[in-house]
């Protein structure tokens, strides 16, 4: 692509700090460097026309996890890296609704919810007999017990007959967030590049080189925040992880409310709009969904339908409106990877699923560490 001299010296010539991918971690380490250094010159490169990983595609879950989910961590993780997830995860939300306000994202509290189907009988009899034990370790965090039990109480079909309920759990409009971000970091004179992707970068230690589709340039330090796509510029730990999701068309007198995890987190669904969203299902083929190809399979969609009309909605008429994917970074370990791999080369990467609830504060240690 041939720039002019008008094109490179205003928008590539003379950057402080180049940020690739306009996620939330992105968007978020950009606006915390434009208050650290008011002057600087700072350029967000995106790959796709929209932010092309999880954080427009994401299911708009304020969460930190499921009892189920701890207990799993619990597995692979010590109490105090447990107690440390949960409390980073709560932190970058009460980050994200100060800096863009509960009404701005339309973030409401309506609680999280476990469902447990008959065949997960040995899961939810661990997960009642080790509740009050969860609630103890989060004590610290959260000043009361996180989670309760309830009946069935929304009538959902051939599941055990007690909730997990989270009082502490909300949801948002990943719409209405994501528009919220892009435009507090352009207001603030931070320029970004879409349908941009960075194929090479090289650090000389005085400054990083970038070639990316379109043009090659020089910038000062940049900020790796690609999450899904990291593995591509050559970080590891990371892998992607593509997560399908479907909509309903409006249902009327839909009485669900709330976000619903279902079989350790693997299902996830919700109210919107009227609406039911409802994503998951990469436990059915791990290999196949390891991927960045933000394709859907028959397998994963079929088996979202199944779920809907066998336990969601068991005596409703539902049609599909729409269908997306998006993609996650994942990895062996559930803490982010935030930090300097070069002189000046910094990441921010592998939100493991939970990039809404933490990739505020993701952004922010990055532009602490920068």
């Amino acid at each position: 692509m041939s720039l002019s001299y008008w094109e490179y010296k205003t928008w590539l010539s003379n950057i402080d700090f180049t940020i690739v991918g306009s996620g939330i971690v992105g968007l978020s380490c950009a606006f915390q460097l434009r208050n650290k250094f008011p002057k600087a010159k700072i350029l967000i490169l995106e790959r796709g026309i929209l932010p092309n990983g999880a954080s427009t595609k994401n299911a708009g879950f304020a969460c930190f996890g499921s009892l189920s989910e701890i207990l799993d961590d619990l597995n692979s993780h010590s109490e105090e890296e447990v107690l440390q997830l949960v409390k980073k995860r709560y932190d970058g939300l009460q980050l994200l609704r100060q800096h863009l306000g509960d009404q701005t994202i339309d973030y409401i509290q309506n609680g999280g919810y476990e469902l447990f189907t008959k065949e997960d009988k040995a899961l939810y009899e661990e997960c009642l007999s080790k509740r009050e034990q969860i609630n103890k370790l989060l004590k610290p965090i959260f000043k009361d017990d996180v989670f309760d039990l309830s009946a069935n109480y929304f009538h959902f079909n051939t599941i055990q007959p007690q909730y997990v309920i989270n009082q502490f759990e909300g949801q948002i409009d990943t719409g209405k967030m994501m528009d919220a971000l892009l435009k507090k970091v352009q207001s603030s004179g931070i320029r970004i590049l879409n349908n941009c992707t960075v194929e090479a970068l090289n650090d000389d230690n005085s400054s990083v080189h970038i070639k990316t589709n379109r043009f090659t340039f020089s910038t000062n330090k940049i900020v790796i925040a690609t999450n899904g796509f990291a593995s591509q510029l050559g970080i590891k730990g990371v892998k992607p992880a593509r997560a399908q999701v479907l909509i309903t068309h409006p249902i009327d007198n839909l009485q669900i409310k709330g976000t619903f995890h279902l079989e350790k987190g693997y299902y996830y669904f919700r109210n919107i709009d009227n609406r039911i969203l409802f994503g998951g299902g990469r436990n059915l083929d791990f290999k196949a969904e390891e991927t960045t190809d933000l394709a859907q399979t028959e397998l994963i969609q079929q088996k979202l339908e199944d779920l809907l009309s066998q336990i969601i909605l068991p005596n409703t008429r539902f049609e599909i409106d729409h269908r997306w994917s998006g993609i996650m970074g994942v990895g062996d370990q559930k803490q982010s990877i935030i930090k300097q791999l070069s002189q000046n080369v910094f990441c921010g990467v592998r939100q493991g699923g939970m990039g809404v609830a933490i990739g505020s504060l993701v952004g922010a240690e990055l532009a602490d560490l920068l």
